[in-house]
This record gives C-alpha cells, structure tokens and sequence, in this order.
C-alpha cells in the first residue's frame, strides 16, 4: 500500500507526522501530489486552541493553500489530466497528497511554472478586491500589511486610488511602500491614527478602509476612518470570538459594510482564476511575499512564524520539494 506523510494536529500547539495510505481519488475527484501549501492566519485558532475545536483534526487538515501536480484522477472527471500542474480548493493540504473535486482546480499556466502559488488566498485576495468597489481618485485606508494587505495594496494603487497603509511593524509599512501606498502611518496610537489620517484627507477621511488583522481594535479603529458614506470593508477572518462595533457611529455616518469573505465555491474559482492571471501576466508580483519556508516536519515552526513575524515575515509555506 501507497502510503504518505500528513500533519496532524493532536492538540493546541502540537503537530504529529503521520504515515497514512495515499487517498484514492472518487468519481469527478482528482489526487494530487502537492508541492507545497501555504500557511494561513486562520489556522492560528486552532493551533492554540478554542473551545469550538476538537482534537485530532484531521490528518493534513489544517492545509488549504495547496498547488502541486495531478497523478490519479478519479471517473467522469474531464479538462483535468495526469500531469497538469494545479492549484487547488481543497482542504487536507498538509500532507504530500490530497484530493480535490476536479471542478475546484485550475491549471496553471507555463509562466507559473516552478514557481510557488497557494491559490485560496490570491483568489481570496481577489475576491476582497471586487467587494470594495475601489475606483480612481479615491483615498483608501488598509488597516494591517501582511501578505493580503500588500496583495490589496497593489491592486488598489493600480487602479488609481490613493492607498494609505496603516500597519504595526517597520518591514509591513516598507512593504506597503513597495506595493504602491501613497502614506504609510505606524499603528501604535489609535487617536493619533485617526487624526493623522484626518489631516491627510482634509478631514474628510476615507472612501474605502479595509480591515485585514482580525481583531477587535483594527476593527474599531477601521470603523473610525471611514468617511460618512463610505464602505466598510472587513477582511480581517474574526473566528476567536464574539466583536462589538460602534454602532451608533456606523448608523451616524451612513456607512456600508460589507463582510468580504466568500463561501460560493463558484466565486472562490472566479477568484482563483483572477489571481492566476493576475500573476501570470505582470499585475502581480507575488515572490517577495514568501518570505519563509519550512518542510513539513518543521510545520510547527511554520505555524509560530506565522504567530509571532519574525523579522521580514510575510508569508509562511510548507514545502514537498
């Protein structure tokens, strides 16, 4: 028996490596042998532990940025061949094998070729994009610079905004720098932000401020920026417990919000093939974004890297090869 090697997470902060049978790929699935997943913040709950989760997870459960090359499909699967290098919208992705439905892969093209590409979050990045509704000329406040931060910060500075970038640490405000943010503000004061960025728009505030920590003061200070009828644009993933908002600012000022995360697997693909696209042809650069690597034996560490940024973190990926 074909076996292989997946983490599993036994409890809050502790990985084990299993060796497991390779999964065998049912009607319209595929199987492939992944080359690499990315780490996401949202794997930081469970890495530490709420009371919604229940352990052991599953055997490389936590992994969802996954892209690698098919070698099995399953019956009835069509436009998807032995082969085709992939990325994927699949959910076991710590591991050296996972399926996906045939349907929720995308091959990537040649240019992509040797290069890393966790799919989930470029499309998710994607996805936010379109939900803010960012046009020229407007002022937009990004709250938290990692790697959609950045992703998001490129997007709207080349469509013609005006991006002003608030984040924690200097190498984040440096990246944002690099990605097109017209002002960068460091996020140590919540009043002197708000008045910062006062003066920067003449006391109008912003058309459009995204949220991309995940925690109650980015979204409280997020809820401050806004100008009286602007969008409101969470992209923060808030899964550690219950928010309070302000609303009686948020009915003051007229404002939409607008919770930009996506669970149709036909928007998840659209984003998906946006962000293929968008890399493959120049719009974006994603290399400097991985900035650390890890093996999978060594995925605890990744899991801390992604929790505690050491110096220049922007994205953690676990590797195959």
């Amino acid at each position: 028996m074909k076996t292989m090697r997946a983490a599993t997470l036994v409890a809050p902060g502790t990985m084990r490596i299993d060796t497991i049978p390779v999964p065998e790929p049912a009607a319209g699935q595929v199987r492939i042998r992944l080359e690499g997943c990315g780490v996401c913040a949202s794997n930081l709950e469970p890495w530490a532990g709420q009371d919604w989760m229940t352990y052991p997870g599953d055997p490389g459960g936590l992994g969802h940025e996954g892209w690698g090359v098919v070698d099995a499909v399953g019956s009835a699967v069509t436009g998807v061949s032995v082969g085709d290098r992939v990325a994927a919208l699949s959910f076991r992705s710590f591991a050296e094998y996972d399926l996906a439905d045939a349907d929720a892969v995308v091959t990537l093209p040649v240019q992509l070729y040797d290069k890393p590409f966790p799919g989930e979050p470029l499309g998710c990045a994607m996805n936010i994009f379109r939900r803010s509704d960012i046009q020229a000329s407007q002022t937009i406040a990004i709250v938290g610079i990692g790697f959609l931060g950045a992703i998001l910060t490129r997007l709207a500075s080349d469509a013609g905004a005006r991006v002003i970038a608030i984040s924690r640490r200097a190498s984040s405000l440096d990246l944002a720098r690099s990605s097109g943010a017209a002002e960068t503000i460091a996020m140590d004061d919540h009043w002197r932000i708000i008045e910062q960025v006062k003066s920067l728009t003449g006391g109008a505030m912003c058309d459009r401020v995204i949220e991309a920590v995940g925690k109650q003061w980015p979204l409280d200070l997020a809820s401050e920026l806004v100008r009286e009828g602007g969008k409101l644009i969470v992209a923060g993933y808030h899964q550690d417990g219950p928010r309070q908002v302000n609303m009686q600012m948020w009915n003051w000022k007229g404002i939409d919000v607008i919770n930009a995360h996506e669970r149709d697997p036909a928007v998840c693909l659209r984003g998906l093939r946006e962000a293929i696209g968008a890399v493959a042809g120049g719009r974006l650069d994603t290399d400097p974004l991985f900035t650390h690597a890890y093996p999978l034996e060594r995925i605890a560490e990744a899991l801390d890297a992604t929790r505690d940024k050491p110096g220049g973190f922007v994205k953690a990926l676990v590797t195959f090869r």
